[in-house]
C-alpha cells in the first residue's frame, strides 16, 4: 500500500460532490480551536500533516455512511469513505467555509522565531457570538479595520473562484483617504495571492485500502491507526544533547526534581517545563526553535534554583486554588511564573506586591486571549517585560498582558459563548477556574475545592450541567449551546447522580430539604460556584409541550446572562489585583439592566 498524493481542492471537490464521507462510527469533531488553528497555521507555511486513510467503495458501501460537518447532504455516489484524518479535513474545510458559528479564523504575520527581520503566517481563531441578530465582535467582518489590525479572513483563501469576492474585500479594506491607494491595493492583492497558493498547493497524502477489503480488516486498521501513535518527544533529543555536552543525566535530575516536589507532575509534563524555564531564563522562545541553542551546562549547574522555583509555582497555583492540570485554563504562564520565581524580592511589602503582579498576569492568562495564538513568542515578551517590573526598573503597563485595550477581559456575551471547561478552551476552563477560587462547596455534602476533593480519585469531581442536557436537548436546544461554561459546576460524582435529569427546580428543592441549614445554606453553596439561585430556581411540571419549550428557552437565556454577569464582575476583580468579594458580585449583577 502505497501514499498517494490529493491536493486540497480536490479534497474539497470530494467533500462538496459528496464522493467523500464518514463511517458512521467515526466519533465526531474533537478538535478545539486550538489544533485547528495549528493545522491552519501548518498550511500556511507550507508544511507537511502526515497522511489520510480511506476506504475505496464499489457497488456498495461496507459501512453507512454519514457526511462530515457543514458538508452538502446529497451528491454523487460516494465511492470513498474516510478512515483517518477526520479532523483535519474538517478543520479546514469548516474553517476556510467560515462555517464555524462561534469562530472566524483569521491570517496574521508573527515574527519568526529564528530570523527577527522575517515573518511567518499563522492563524488565530476569533470568538464570535449573536447579539441583537448582529455577529460580533463587528470588526472582524469590517473589511478596513480587520485589515488595519493585520487580520486577514481566511475564507479568502478557499480554493474556489472567488476573485468577485477578494476584489471587493480589498476595494473596502483601503481607506479613501489613502495615500497610494493602488500601492495598498498590490500589497494586499500579493499576500492574499500568495497565501492562496500555499492552500491550493497544501497536499494531503493518503493511503487507501481497496475496495476488496473485509469489513473487519477495514475496522481493525481503522482502530490501529488511530490507536498507535507515537509522538516524537523533543526532550528525548535533549536528553542526549544534555548527556553529550556534561556528562550528566537529565533523566536522574528530572527524577530528583519530582521526588522532592511529587505535585508538579499533576499539573504540567515535568520535562516540558523544564526546558520552558531554562528558555525563558536564557532568554529565548520556549519552543523547539528556541531550544536550540540553549546552553545545557547553565540548565544543569542551576538545577537547585530551578526545583526551588517548580516548588514556588506549584504552591503559588495552590493558593490560587488551581488544583490539577485537568482543569488548568492555559499551560502557557506557569513557565513565566517559575522563570519569575528567582526574581522575587525577599522583603515582605516588596514581595506582597510582587506576588499582587503574578496573580494578576496569571487570571489574565487565563480569561483573554492573549495565549490563544503564537503563545511561545507571547510568552517571552510578557517574561521580559515582568522581569523589569518586579523589581522596579519598569511600570507595569509595559507588560503587553497587562494591556488592557490590546487583551481586553471577556464582554458577559463571550462568557455566555465560552465552551464546555471539559474541553481544551482557555476562556471555559478559565471560568470553570473562578468558580474553583470562590470556593466552589458541592451542592450536596457541602466540602469545598481543595486539591484533596478535586483531585480524589476515589470521589472525583464531575462537570455538571445546571440546566439539564436532556430538559435542553428535548426542548430544542442544540448542543452547541448546552454545553457552554456558563451552564457547568464541577460537583462529586455523587451529587450529578443524584440530580440525574430533573427540572433545577426540583433537584434544588432536594438539596434545600436534605441540608439541616435549609434554603439558605442552598444558596450560599451555589454562590460558591457564582450561580444565582433565583435564575437556576425554575420548574416545568404541569406545562404543555409548547410551553415548556418557551419557557425553557427564556429561563436559559436569562439564567446565562445572569450568570455571566456575576463571572464578568469576579474575572475584573482578580484581573486588577482588587480583593475577591464574591457578595459584591452578586449585588452588582442585581443592578444590571
Amino acid at each position: 500500500m502505497h501514499a498517494r498524493d490529493r491536493f486540497l481542492p480536490e479534497w474539497f471537490n470530494r467533500i462538496k460532490s459528496r464522493q467523500l464521507t464518514l463511517p458512521r462510527f467515526q466519533r465526531f469533531i474533537a478538535w478545539g480551536h486550538g489544533e485547528v488553528s495549528g493545522l491552519l497555521t501548518t498550511v500556511m507555511r507550507g508544511l507537511p500533516s502526515g497522511a489520510a486513510l480511506i476506504l475505496e467503495v464499489g457497488d456498495a458501501e461496507k459501512f453507512k455512511s454519514r457526511t462530515m460537518a457543514d458538508a452538502p447532504e446529497s451528491g454523487e455516489r460516494t465511492t470513498e469513505q474516510l478512515l483517518d484524518g477526520q479532523q483535519r479535513l474538517t478543520a479546514l474545510w469548516r474553517s476556510l467555509n467560515d462555517k464555524y458559528p462561534d469562530r472566524t479564523y483569521l491570517v496574521w504575520f508573527e515574527e519568526d522565531e529564528t530570523d527577527p527581520a522575517k515573518t511567518l503566517p499563522a492563524v488565530f481563531g476569533q470568538a464570535r457570538y449573536m447579539r441583537d441578530g448582529s455577529r460580533y465582535p463587528l470588526w472582524v467582518d469590517d473589511s478596513r479595520e480587520c485589515w488595519g489590525r493585520g487580520y486577514l479572513p481566511l475564507r479568502l483563501l478557499r480554493p474556489d473562484t472567488i476573485d468577485s469576492e477578494i476584489d471587493a474585500w480589498i476595494d473596502r479594506a483601503i481607506a479613501s483617504d489613502a495615500q497610494d491607494k493602488l500601492a495598498e491595493d498590490r500589497k494586499i492583492r500579493a499576500t492574499i495571492t500568495g497565501l492562496r497558493t500555499k492552500v491550493r498547493e497544501f497536499n494531503l497524502p493518503y493511503l487507501a485500502l481497496p475496495t476488496t477489503t473485509r469489513k473487519d480488516v477495514a475496522l481493525d486498521v481503522f482502530v490501529k491507526m488511530n490507536t498507535s501513535s507515537v509522538k516524537l518527544s523533543t526532550y528525548d533529543i535533549v536528553v542526549a544533547l544534555v548527556e553529550e555536552e556534561t556528562g550528566k543525566s537529565l533523566h536522574e535530575h528530572v527524577n530528583e526534581l519530582n521526588a522532592q516536589c511529587p505535585r508538579a507532575a499533576q499539573y504540567v509534563d515535568v520535562p516540558g517545563l523544564v526546558l520552558d524555564v531554562t528558555a525563558l531564563r536564557q532568554n529565548r522562545v520556549p519552543s523547539q526553535a528556541g531550544y536550540r541553542g540553549l546552553n545545557y551546562g547553565a540548565m544543569v549547574s542551576e538545577w537547585a534554583q530551578l526545583i526551588s522555583s517548580v516548588k514556588g509555582l506549584v504552591e503559588f497555583l495552590e493558593e490560587e486554588s488551581v488544583f490539577d492540570g485537568e482543569r488548568l485554563p492555559s499551560y502557557t504562564p506557569l513557565p513565566v511564573v517559575a522563570a519569575l520565581w528567582e526574581d522575587l524580592p525577599t522583603k515582605p511589602d516588596a514581595l506582597g506586591n510582587a506576588r499582587a503582579l503574578l496573580k494578576k498576569y496569571l487570571w489574565r492568562a487565563f480569561l483573554t486571549n492573549r495565549y490563544e495564538m503564537a503563545s511561545a513568542t507571547a510568552a517571552l515578551q510578557d517574561f521580559r517585560a515582568l522581569k523589569e517590573v518586579l523589581p522596579g526598573r519598569a511600570a507595569e503597563k509595559t507588560v503587553p498582558i497587562l494591556n488592557a485595550d490590546s487583551y481586553p477581559l471577556p464582554t458577559v456575551d463571550l462568557l455566555v459563548q465560552a465552551g464546555w471547561p471539559k474541553a481544551r478552551t482557555i476562556l471555559g476552563r478559565g471560568m470553570l477556574s473562578l468558580s474553583l477560587k470562590c470556593g466552589a462547596i458541592d451542592f450536596a455534602d457541602a466540602k469545598p475545592a481543595s486539591v484533596a476533593t478535586i483531585t480524589s480519585k476515589d470521589h472525583p469531581r464531575e462537570y455538571h450541567h445546571l440546566f439539564p442536557d436532556a430538559l435542553l436537548s428535548r426542548n430544542g436546544i442544540p448542543d452547541e449551546q448546552i454545553y457552554r461554561a456558563i451552564n457547568c459546576a464541577l460537583i462529586t460524582w455523587k451529587t450529578n447522580r443524584t440530580i440525574s435529569d430533573k427540572d433545577p427546580l426540583k433537584y434544588l428543592q432536594e438539596r434545600a430539604e436534605n441540608s439541616r441549614l435549609g434554603k439558605e445554606e442552598l444558596i450560599a453553596r451555589l454562590r460558591t460556584h457564582l450561580i444565582p439561585y433565583a435564575e437556576l430556581n425554575v420548574g416545568y411540571e404541569g406545562l404543555t409541550d409548547d410551553q415548556t419549550k418557551s419557557r425553557v428557552t427564556k429561563d436559559y437565556e436569562k439564567f446565562c446572562r445572569a450568570r455571566a454577569t456575576i463571572i464578568a464582575f469576579v474575572a475584573g476583580q482578580v484581573c486588577t489585583g482588587a480583593s475577591l468579594n464574591v457578595q459584591q458580585a452578586f449585588a452588582k449583577a442585581a443592578e444590571a439592566p
